[in-house]
């Protein structure tokens, strides 16, 4: 039950974050293509409001994210993060003043469902608590392979295609530093010493970097409409297989594979859906009205 809790504050953590940072780079608007152009954008949205208070909440979903990983299993926690939208239209919603439509609720049910059904029916089972090197290397390689490609395929592209490959692309990398996560609390018994002088804090460091930026740029080609699907599947299925390979974890299949993959297929109806109610997208200022706002002008 702890670790549901932790999981389920981390999530809470990381809907404000996503939204909050969405939210300032959808106040930015863009000046032009090329790398330079995308690194002063980013340099802009760095020094927004929201921005800051969106990488305060990050962080703190981070910790809540680490002891939740400490005490739990890879395939358990990561896929509860998709809690992060049912809390973000909850929280949007009144924050707002937004009402959810009947749409909104029955994707918000179908997400909720969905979550349960595969939880309930793949009961993810804790295994080590780290894994062997020689492990670590072929999934590093296989999780950064599939990133290049994602990455590469995407700059080739424009729109909500490009959002959607960064998004994806952005929730690997984050499965494999919840992994790497794991990992170094999996080590804290050796001694505060002897973790510093181990490489997962540094990969940890160097992989969470890299999934931040990813996230900026996904955030940046377009709406959480088109990212937050990809995000939200592509963080849970990865964990999963990345709790299977480098620690042992087992999730049941058999008969119970069924229900299991219809609680996917539901998490990512629920996923588009709330991707596209105002309080999660971030059309605030197309779809309400904030005390003391300026003048009404649409979100990219």
């Amino acid at each position: 039950m702890l670790v549901v809790v932790l999981a389920l504050l981390a999530a809470l953590s990381n809907a404000a974050a996503s939204v909050l940072q969405r939210r300032a780079a959808a106040e930015e608007p863009e000046t032009g293509a090329g790398m330079g152009q995308a690194v002063r954008w980013l340099g802009r949205v760095l020094r927004r409001p929201h921005w800051i208070v969106g990488a305060g909440m990050l962080a703190l979903s981070t910790v809540l994210q680490a002891a939740a990983l400490g005490l739990g299993s890879l395939a358990l926690v990561q896929p509860l993060m998709a809690a992060e939208l049912l809390f973000t239209l909850v929280v949007g919603s009144m924050v707002f003043h937004r009402r959810p439509d009947r749409r909104t609720w029955l994707a918000f049910a179908a997400l909720a469902g969905g979550l349960a059904m595969f939880l309930t029916s793949a009961a993810p089972a804790a295994g080590r608590s780290t894994a062997p090197l020689g492990r670590w290397a072929v999934a590093a390689a296989v999780v950064l392979g599939a990133v290049t490609v994602l990455v590469m395929t995407a700059r080739a592209v424009r729109g909500a295609p490009r959002a959607a490959l960064l998004g994806l692309a952005s929730a690997m990398s984050f499965a494999l530093t919840a992994a790497l996560l794991k990992e170094v609390t999996g080590r804290l018994p050796d001694g505060l010493g002897a973790l510093l002088a181990s490489w997962p804090v540094y990969a940890t460091a160097a992989v969470g970097a890299v999934a931040f930026l990813l996230l900026q740029g996904a955030f940046r080609a377009g709406t959480l409409a088109v990212s937050q699907p990809a995000l939200t599947l592509g963080d849970a299925l990865t964990s999963v297989a990345l709790g299977w390979a480098l620690f042992g974890e087992q999730i049941t299949l058999g008969v119970r594979v069924v229900p299991a993959l219809t609680g996917v297929v539901l998490m990512g109806a629920g996923t588009a859906g709330l991707a596209r109610a105002p309080s999660v997208a971030g059309d605030w200022d197309a779809a309400s009205r904030l005390p003391g706002a300026g003048p009404a002008r649409p979100v990219p």
